[in-house]
């Protein structure tokens, strides 16, 4: 904006993140590569109104992003909702490896998704810190841009902020078909095909 000589307000930028982070995320998916069946699934703390919540994150093996949940609570129901949207995203495979940490909420949900037949029977679960340290480091680049906001004011602004975050970083990473990782110009362009715009 600077080099274009106008002069917004971060009031103005917050607005902005706030409307077109979840339609960039929601535009961007039927753009996104298949990824691989073997998941690595765990959550991390967000700040909201001074209360800790959890964004559930999954990747797979070759650390791609597949998909990111906020939810207020860290338990089997919470993990359940998780499980189901990542299955439902056009860009992913239902698993044949699930690899998370040694939280008791993720057996239990494992093993009802497998009974109401959302997961295959076949699928295996794995529990193990260290095979899940790709996913660990993964979660530092969202705290590297969540730390400096101090907490967020409210769910919904927490949810709609990281929506933008998480998109953003699939395109950077190549995530998205016809873009190379690294080619910031390949990324602009496809933002403007998505919304229609030229820059």
């Amino acid at each position: 904006m600077a080099e274009r000589g106008v002069e917004i307000d971060h009031s103005t930028i917050h607005r902005w993140v706030l409307r077109y982070a979840p339609e960039l995320d929601k535009r961007v998916r039927p753009h996104l590569k298949l990824t691989n069946d073997s998941w690595r699934v765990d959550e991390t703390c967000i700040q909201v109104k001074g209360e800790w919540k959890y964004l559930y994150r999954a990747v797979d093996s070759m650390g791609i992003t597949m998909d990111f949940m906020l939810s207020a609570k860290r338990d089997g129901k919470a993990a359940a909702r998780f499980f189901r949207k990542v299955l439902k995203a056009e860009h992913t495979q239902t698993p044949r490896v699930l690899t998370v940490d040694k939280n008791a909420a993720y057996p239990v949900t494992i093993e009802a998704l497998k009974a109401d037949e959302t997961l295959a029977a076949e699928t295996e679960l794995w529990q193990s810190k260290y095979l899940n340290n790709m996913i660990e480091q993964d979660h530092r680049n969202i705290k590297r841009l969540t730390k400096p906001m101090i907490g967020f004011g409210s769910f919904n602004s927490a949810r709609r902020t990281l929506s933008g975050i998480e998109a953003m970083s699939m395109i950077r990473r190549g995530q998205v078909k016809e873009i190379s990782k690294g080619d910031s110009l390949s990324q602009a362009k496809s933002i403007e095909e998505i919304f229609g715009v030229s820059a």
